[in-house]
């Protein structure tokens, strides 16, 4: 399971699909509404291009992974 949390906030977002686009592990797809959605988790590897290429600043990766010290 992807540690990989991907926010899309909707009030931003004018689903132009960049996003899904550029993801390169398609694991972003249109929801029934046509916004964009993380449909494929596992696949999320973190690199921050939905984010990176969001036009309206709609999108914010992060990862969960905690840090052992």
């Amino acid at each position: 399971m992807s540690n990989n949390r991907v926010d899309i906030y909707q009030g931003w977002c004018k689903k132009c699909g960049i996003c899904i686009a550029f993801c390169p592990e398609h694991a972003l797809e249109e929801d029934n509404e046509g916004f964009p959605k993380l449909s494929n988790p596992e696949k999320c590897t973190g690199c921050g291009w939905c984010e990176i290429r969001c036009p309206d600043f709609a999108i914010v990766v992060s990862n969960n992974e905690k840090t052992e010290k």
